[in-house]
C-alpha cells in the first residue's frame, strides 16, 4: 500500500481527540481478557504476603472461594491455581502430586462450591511436589520423561474429577499432551481442556513464581534439557504443531513480554486460541518501578497488557488481573 504524500496523508488526523483514537484502535483489553493466577497453601483463615512479588499473596484454601468470587464479579472468567509445598510435604517419588486430597484438588472444590460459574484452570508438573524442585522425576542427575508422563497423566485425572475446567501442563515433557488427552477421553473427562504451556522458555524471569510456590530452596540444578531455549523461535512452531495434533485446545507461551515474536508467530501460523503468561518476573519488575516512583504503575500495567492483545494474544495468565478489571471497569 502506498499513501498519497503529505499534505494529503496527516496520520496524525486520526489521533487528535480521545474519540478519533477510540475509534480507530486496533486491539481493545477487557477483564474478560484475563486469567488470574493465585497461590494456596495449607492452614486456616489466613494470608501471607509473597515479599518478591508485592500486592500478591498466598491463601489458605477456605479464602481461595472468595477470590473467585471476586475475580468473577469483576469479569474475570477463569482463575489458575499454583499450591505452596513445603520442604517437609516434597519426596522424591511425589504422591503428593496426585492426592485427592492435596492443596490444590481442594481448592478446585472449594472454588466450584463458592462459584460455580468461573472457569478453574490447574497447573500439571511436579516441581511442587518433588523434593529436588524439577517438572519430573529425577533419575542418576537426568530429568526423566516417560516415567514423568505417567505420573502427571495421574495428577490430569485427579484435576478433571475434582472439577477442573482447564488443564495446564507445565513440565514440557514430550508426549504428555497426548497421554493426558487420551486418559481423559478413556475416562469420561472429554469435556475438559487443556491449555498446553507449549512454548516454555527456560528463562530467568521465574525467579519470584518460585518463591511463591517454595521451589527456590528445592531446585537443584537448571531446566535447560526440557524447557526451550530462549534464542530459539522455529522450535516453538514445531512444539505448537505437535501440541494441537495430541489433542490441546489453546496454546501458551511462556514468558510473555520477552516472547511477544513468539506470540505472534503462533497466532499468525497457527489461527488457534494463544495465551501469554505475563510472569512474575515481569510483574516484580513493573511493581518495584512503580514503587519507588520511576513508573506510573497503572499506566504501564495497562499498557503492558495491550501489548499482549496487539501481539495476537486471546487472553492472558496475569498477577494484574483484579487490578487491570478494576481500572477497565471504571
Amino acid at each position: 500500500m502506498t499513501l498519497p504524500p503529505f499534505p494529503q496523508t496527516r496520520l496524525r488526523r486520526l489521533r487528535r481527540t480521545p474519540a478519533l483514537r477510540a475509534m480507530v484502535r486496533e486491539s481493545a483489553l477487557s477483564p474478560a481478557d484475563f486469567i488470574w493466577p493465585i497461590f494456596v497453601m495449607e492452614g486456616t483463615d489466613r494470608e501471607e504476603a509473597v515479599a518478591s512479588m508485592p500486592g500478591v499473596v498466598r491463601r489458605t484454601v477456605d479464602r481461595v472461594g472468595a477470590a473467585a468470587r471476586e475475580a468473577w464479579d469483576l469479569g474475570i472468567p477463569a482463575i489458575c491455581i499454583f499450591p505452596y509445598t513445603g520442604m517437609d510435604a516434597r519426596t522424591e517419588d511425589c504422591a503428593l502430586a496426585w492426592s485427592r486430597d492435596n492443596i490444590a484438588n481442594r481448592a478446585i472444590r472449594e472454588i466450584k462450591d463458592a462459584c460455580p460459574e468461573i472457569a478453574v484452570m490447574t497447573d500439571i508438573a511436579l516441581d511442587p511436589y518433588n523434593i529436588n524442585g524439577h517438572d519430573g522425576f529425577v533419575e542418576n542427575g537426568a530429568i526423566v520423561n516417560d516415567r514423568t508422563v505417567e505420573a502427571l497423566v495421574k495428577m490430569a485425572l485427579v484435576q478433571a474429577e475434582c472439577g477442573a475446567d482447564i488443564l495446564g501442563p507445565s513440565d514440557m515433557m514430550d508426549g504428555r499432551i497426548g497421554a493426558i488427552r487420551g486418559a481423559l477421553e478413556e475416562a469420561g473427562h472429554s469435556h475438559v481442556t487443556i491449555l498446553s504451556y507449549t512454548a516454555k522458555y527456560a528463562s530467568a524471569f521465574y525467579g519470584p513464581f518460585r518463591d511463591a510456590v517454595g521451589a527456590s530452596s528445592a531446585l537443584t540444578g537448571d531446566k535447560n534439557t526440557y524447557q526451550m531455549d530462549p534464542a530459539n523461535s522455529d522450535e516453538a512452531m514445531r512444539l505448537v504443531e505437535r501440541d494441537l495434533s495430541e489433542g490441546a485446545d489453546m496454546v501458551m507461551v511462556k514468558p510473555g513480554m520477552p516472547y511477544l515474536d513468539i506470540v505472534g508467530r503462533v497466532k499468525r501460523e497457527f489461527g488457534v486460541p494463544t495465551f501469554a503468561y505475563q510472569v512474575s518476573g515481569e510483574y516484580a519488575m513493573m511493581q518495584a518501578a512503580a514503587q519507588n516512583g520511576w513508573l506510573d504503575g497503572d499506566k504501564v500495567m495497562l499498557e503492558s497488557l495491550m501489548c499482549f492483545k496487539r501481539a495476537g494474544c486471546d487472553g492472558v495468565l496475569t498477577y494484574f488481573a483484579p487490578a487491570a478489571a478494576r481500572l477497565l471497569n471504571g
